[in-house]
């Protein structure tokens, strides 16, 4: 061929109308149809090997996960990096809203190269399984895994043995340093391909706001709570210093980390007994009429499920039976962390849990089965609508049934004998409050933390620094004993080596009151806030199930309004829950030191 003839040929391809026709909005639809189906084949691969992975740890299936996990990210990145051509074009509003998700995929976006993608899949299975097998050996006959030790911080109360549990605990999570400093920096490259300046701004982009807005939106609500928790925190560190003496407490207003009946000081309930109101005597204790009932694992699940046919759904389906992990195996390792899941989208709904008969499982299992009820809801959502309209809604909604898990319920299920009088709310909110309101500066400050390792103001030379210096701001504790870089105590939390995002939960715990006082008004109740139950109110049930099958497909606050009246966050409806609560500690407190130095 002559140069001119080249040349003219290399203009007519250059000029030719395949190549000069810009994208049209049936171009974008048509490649969001074939994005939706490669990733709903894909994601059903990845889910069925990520169940046998999690409840049969071996070499074996941690590959098959490992490898589904890859190609399923690997695909999701390479669909979203394409997706980018349409980036230039008006999309309707749902359409728009899909090429954000497909962004939004996976929390760990792939780089672009094959043996990246590789390294990014066999990173995160990796820490998974080393902290679901880590156990804290005290010799070398007796060892002890995490769910032996969660269950001796329940009832022990030698500061020793605690300490010993505690620093043993972490000694599981240093070698996840490098790992997780990998992880970070693959998941940055991935997160660039797709447009977004790093893997903590896609976090944050899910939420129908911006990423900065997000952020200031959480600590709005955090504000809000702030002066309640305050409350507890100066009660509680009272009344361990009364237990432990003021010199295992220290005088500098935090509280050691390790005294609170809790792994990570997340949750505090299993030191009411050392912080009730004196003299009190609870009216009751689940666990024990649990236990006299004779209710075992699946009894225990029957219950939730029977919470939610009350409101008029259906019930589980048979295979929700067959195909849960609702005990602990004894012939292998497995992921206890509890999680519901959604294998099919076909009704084929399960959890994974090492149940055990306690108050605390019992609340658990009525979030997990939130998780399922919910999926159920808006199954016939197309692919990138099959979820809650935020993370946080996900999380709330079994927690606000468990709200209304009352003594008024558990009288009518038959699991106490008769309702106590009003004389012990204080000391209900009181147990109350040590779970929800202790977590919340917890569920904050974890992806605070992610955020700013993932963004690079928190270098990996500052890794466990910047996690105390954030404990200490928001939680008001400290470690019990010195803690140097060599340590790594963020991967002693599932959620950071399980690179899964957490302020959700925080917004769960905002949101799972702000519907329970929603509902409560809609199901007419007049009294008290926290004596409310809406058990067996099929009008609730609808309101639910209408918000539910939304699934992702509005902006969140056209389901908060669904079902609320609301269009923001609100977590006034703690404060109104906890009133009478924040009266009394008020008074207790008197003459001492509320707050600490942050």
């Amino acid at each position: 061929m002559t140069k001119s003839l080249l040349l003219t040929a290399v203009l007519a391809f250059a000029v030719s109308p395949a190549r000069a026709a810009a994208p049209t909005v049936a171009d974008a639809q048509a490649f969001m149809d074939r994005a939706e189906k490669t990733l709903d084949e894909l994601g059903l691969r990845s889910r069925f090997a990520s169940w046998a992975q999690a409840t049969y740890i071996i070499y074996d299936t941690e590959w098959l996960a490992a490898d589904a996990s890859r190609a399923y990210s690997a695909e999701a990145a390479k669909l979203a990096r394409e997706a980018r051509v349409y980036d230039v074009i008006e999309l309707p509003a749902d359409l728009k809203r899909k090429f954000l998700f497909l962004k939004l995929a996976v929390e760990a976006p792939s780089p672009p190269t094959e043996a990246e993608q590789k390294e990014l899949a066999d990173v995160k299975v990796w820490l998974e399984g080393t902290y679901s097998k880590g156990k804290h050996c005290r010799t070398p006959e007796k060892c002890l895994s995490l769910d032996d030790m969660e269950d001796a911080f329940r009832t022990s109360r030698d500061p020793a043995d605690l300490l010993d549990m505690w620093k043993g605990w972490r000694t599981i999570s240093p070698p996840m340093r490098p790992k997780y400093q990998r992880l970070a920096e693959l998941s940055n490259k991935g997160s660039r391909e797709l447009g977004f300046k790093d893997t903590a701004d896609l976090w944050r982009a899910g939420y129908d706001m911006t990423p900065e807005q997000f952020s200031a939106e959480l600590d709005r609500l955090w504000l809000q709570l702030k002066p309640l928790y305050a409350s507890l925190h100066a009660y509680v560190r009272r009344r361990l210093a009364d237990k432990y003496g003021k010199d295992v407490v220290g005088k500098d207003g935090l509280i050691p980390a390790h005294l609170l009946g809790n792994m990570w000081g997340q949750s505090w309930g299993n030191v009411y007994d050392l912080v009730s109101p004196p003299k009190s005597t609870p009216a009751f204790d689940l666990t024990e009429r649990l236990k006299a009932k004779g209710v075992d694992e699946k009894g225990m699940v029957k219950y939730g499920e029977g919470f939610f046919t009350s409101l008029g759904m259906p019930p589980l389906p048979a295979t929700f039976w067959e195909r849960s992990m609702i005990v602990k195996p004894r012939d292998r390792e497995v992921v206890c962390h509890a999680s519901a899941w959604d294998v099919e989208n076909s009704d084929d709904l399960r959890i994974k849990m090492c149940t055990r008969i306690n108050e605390d499982d019992f609340v658990t299992v009525h979030h997990e089965l939130g998780h399922n009820f919910y999926q159920r809801g808006y199954k016939a959502q197309p692919y990138f609508f099959r979820g809650s309209a935020n993370d946080g809604f996900h999380e709330a909604l079994g927690d606000t049934i468990a709200l209304s898990v009352t003594p008024a319920y558990l009288k009518t299920v038959g699991l106490i004998d008769k309702v106590p009088g009003p004389e012990g709310d204080n000391e209900l909110l009181l147990k109350a409050a040590l779970e929800k309101v202790a977590f919340q500066p917890f569920g904050l400050l974890v992806d605070k933390w992610r955020w700013g390792v993932f963004d690079g103001s928190i270098p990996p030379e500052r890794y466990n620094k910047a996690w105390w210096d954030l404990v200490r701001k928001y939680q008001g504790l400290k470690p019990p004993v010195e803690r140097t870089e060599a340590d790594f105590d963020p991967g002693a939390k599932y959620h950071i080596p399980g690179n899964t995002p957490y302020a959700r939960y925080f917004l769960a715990n905002v949101l799972q009151f702000q519907f329970y006082r929603a509902l409560c008004r809609q199901s007419g109740h007049t009294g008290p806030l926290h004596q409310c139950s809406f058990y067996g109110n099929k009008e609730v049930g609808k309101k639910l199930e209408d918000m539910m099958a939304m699934g992702a497909s509005r902006p969140w606050p056209d389901a908060l309004e669904a079902a609320t009246g609301q269009r923001e966050m609100d977590a006034t409806a703690i404060a109104e829950y906890f009133a009478p609560l924040k009266t009394w500690l008020d008074q207790q407190n008197k003459g001492q030191k509320v707050g600490w130095s942050e």
